[in-house]
This record gives C-alpha cells, structure tokens and sequence, in this order.
C-alpha cells in the first residue's frame, strides 16, 4: 500500500483537481492493467477520476456519499450516507460532541434525501455500473476526518467490488493510516507534515457543480 509525498504549507504544492489527478496517474500503473472501474465521489473527485479513466481507458461512474454533519459545524462529519448501504454514524464523534444517534435523525435522513436527488441527477436514467467481482478505484480530491471516505469504501464492498483501492488527492497521515485499514490499497498524492482543511493545500479549489459532475460522465460510461 503506497503513500504520498509529504510537504508542508506556503504556496500550495497542487495546482489544481487535474495536477493532483496527474500525480496520482503516475503513481498507479498497477491498476492500469487490472480492468477496474474508476469510481468518483462527488464532487470534487469526479474530475480526478475523469483523468484517471481517460488515461487508461477505464469505464467510469460516481459514488454518492454525503456526510452527516454537526449541528452548527456541517463540515465536521459525524457519519455519512452512501449508494446502497445502511447510513453510518461514528458513535466515538457523536459523544465527544455530546450528542445521542437520536439526535442526528433529522440530518440522516435529510442526507439520505440528497443522496438520492444527487443520484438521480449525476446519472439520468442510465443504471449504476456492475460492480461485482471486479477491481474497483474510488477516488477523492481530499480527505479530512475520512468518515465519508469509509462509508464510501463500505458501499464499494457490500456492492461485489473486489479489490477496492483508493486515490486521493491530499490527507493528513493520520487518516491515511485509518483508511488503509478499509481499503486494499491506498495512494495519496501529497500527504502534508500540517493539514487543517483540503482546500489550502491546492492553488484552485473551485467548487465544482452538479453540471460539471455530469460532464464528466457523459460519453465515458459503456452501456451497461
């Protein structure tokens, strides 16, 4: 399982989605050959995973997994709902933050809501990839806490796919250590000595839309 390079903060060393997708297509040959499907996870990872597809000529679909934030602090993810899996919610985050699974019903379920509005609308009418028995990539443009991350991995492998590696474009080591624990293989194009949030450490950052998203699928995904 490979890592990434470590740097600290100035001007940040990725230039933009498409230099953290050409670092990480140099570091993955070894999933070149092995027929996977690439699978972004929107939004910011799918025009990663566009590159990677292009590149090897890879068929290409999304993953949908939104997190289930804080109250007040919607960025910091108690847990997440994906694609075709039970929402999770870290049970340790949830009391730290003093708070009960209870508690968080109303924003699971609003999350589950815009899973499947998001769903619907990266894909049309066009059905979900088949999965099953085959090497599948999940790929992100950063990774924090790695709570949707993990819930992502965990609906790759309810789905059939096997293996499930992962590429992202930037994570502190600490969550590098914990997502090697639920994926087979994971590489990280640039690990910094001092993360606070993802965005820093890319020149452009810029949000990317919905429309974007489906740009990115069209005319990539075989007809089933």
């Amino acid at each position: 399982m490979a890592g990434g390079s470590s740097e600290s903060a100035g001007t940040p060393p990725l230039r933009d989605r498409d230099d953290a997708g050409a670092r990480l297509a140099e570091r993955l040959g070894r999933w070149r050959d092995r027929g996977a499907v690439v699978v972004g996870l929107p939004r910011g990872g799918v025009p990663i995973a566009r590159i990677l597809a292009d590149r090897w000529g890879a068929p290409l679909d999304v993953l949908v997994v939104r997190k289930v934030g804080a109250p007040g602090h919607p960025e910091y993810a108690l847990g997440a709902v994906a694609e075709g899996t039970d929402p999770f919610l870290d049970a340790s985050r949830v009391r730290e933050y003093g708070l009960q699974p209870r508690d968080l019903e109303g924003a699971v379920e609003r999350a589950v809501r815009e899973v499947d509005r998001l769903a619907r609308t990266f894909r049309g009418r066009r059905p979900r990839l088949s999965l099953r028995g085959r090497p599948v990539l999940a790929v992100d443009d950063g990774v924090a806490t790695g709570a949707t991350v993990r819930v992502a991995l965990r609906a790759l492998r309810a789905a059939g796919a096997d293996p499930v590696g992962l590429a992202v474009g930037v994570a502190p080591a600490e969550t590098v250590a914990e997502l090697r624990r639920w994926a087979d293989d994971v590489e990280v194009a640039l690990v910094p000595t001092r993360f606070f949030a993802v965005g820093e450490w890319y020149r452009d950052f810029a949000p990317v839309s919905d429309a974007e998203v489906v740009r990115c699928l069209e005319g990539r995904r075989p007809r089933p």
